[in-house]
């Protein structure tokens, strides 16, 4: 396995703490905005759990996620091709093996991309690769990307797709910041306009760390074609992979709620604004980024240097050679520091 990249910023975390005004950590992409109160409440309606939960889903949770798809992202779904996961990163990290992959398969991943679906190929005993291969047994989209803001195009999706298909390659899309489009409307792999209405050897990935600040809840689910999902459901119970009982309330709460996602993507969209108008007055330019949480900047030099002297000012920030070479001279900038830190 590769070694934790965030273990390598702590000098840099060392050095802007040393800063007259203190850190502003602008390094990980993990909500700082209270946990709307509505999710707050159902979580401790429900707190009265003593009975394991289930592993499939509550009806009404799963209702709430085929009612989200359909009503934001125009997809249809039957609410029996949700399941609830604890947690997309689990997920990523265990679909290949989930799915039954193994040594001599071999998982194309996305580049720049978020180390986790190199791992999850390296714990299956799966080589990633970086595009088409033979001996390819699932691939992985990533719109909107982290860590570059990428939005793929429906025709770039579509094509994938059909290449997938013809080869009976299983595709999984990790689109858990596909509510936060800023310059793009990002669109699912699950959408007509992608799949042509079929579902057939596809997954979604959702998350509701971002749009619904419940990082620490561990919430989100995966969707699609109903025999990879069934398929899946059967290793979780086997697995015991269980999200709790209070969590897929809060989970319902927040899917049935887009007053909240709509009041967070306006702290977001100000806070982008301010930053990105901070880089360009540094010299950076920034690329991509037109959705998701982050901005993906440079100015041409080595990401180390520049995490080096952003920290000197007190600014931490992630090398993009934590997301593969592809990243050597950018970094990325989370939106997620408070208002007044980011102000600062």
């Amino acid at each position: 396995m590769p070694d934790f990249p965030w273990d390598a910023l702590a000098p840099f975390a060392h050095k802007a703490r040393a800063h007259p005004y203190g850190i502003v950590d602008l390094s990980v992409g993990t909500p700082v905005d209270p946990t709307p109160l509505a999710v707050q409440h159902a979580l401790a309606a429900a707190a009265n759990a003593p009975g394991y939960p289930a592993t499939a889903g509550t009806p009404e949770l799963r209702d709430a996620a085929a009612g989200w798809l359909a009503r934001r992202l125009g997809v249809i779904v039957e609410s029996t091709a949700v399941l609830p996961v604890i947690g997309t990163k689990e997920l990523v990290a265990q679909l290949p093996s989930q799915l039954g992959l193994g040594p001599g398969d071999r998982i194309w991943i996305p580049t720049p991309a978020y180390p986790t679906y190199q791992v999850g190929a390296l714990l299956a005993g799966c080589e990633p690769v970086l595009g088409p291969a033979d001996g390819v047994a699932l691939i992985w989209l990533n719109t909107p990307a982290n860590p570059s803001g990428r939005v793929l195009t429906v025709d770039e999706m579509r094509a994938v797709v059909g290449w997938a298909r013809d080869r009976g390659i299983v595709v999984a899309s990790d689109e858990c910041y596909i509510e936060l489009g800023w310059e793009a409307r990002p669109v699912s792999v699950l959408h007509p306009d992608v799949c042509g209405g079929s579902h057939e050897g596809l997954l979604a990935v959702h998350s509701l760390s971002k749009r619904s600040n419940l990082a620490g809840y561990r919430a989100g689910f995966v969707t699609g074609d109903p025999r990879l999902v069934a398929g899946l459901l059967e290793v979780r119970r086997h697995c015991g992979s269980m999200v709790p009982t209070p969590v897929q309330a809060a989970m319902t709460a927040a899917l049935a709620d887009d007053m909240h996602v709509a009041e967070q993507r306006a702290r977001y969209a100000n806070r982008r604004a301010v930053l990105a108008a901070a880089l360009a007055v540094a010299g950076f330019t920034i690329e991509h980024s037109e959705a998701g949480l982050y901005l993906w900047a440079t100015r041409g030099e080595d990401a180390w240097a520049t995490v080096d002297a952003l920290s000197s000012v007190g600014v931490l920030v992630a090398p993009g050679v934590f997301y593969g070479e592809a990243g050597r001279h950018h970094v990325r900038i989370a939106l997620t520091g408070p208002d007044a830190q980011v102000a600062t």
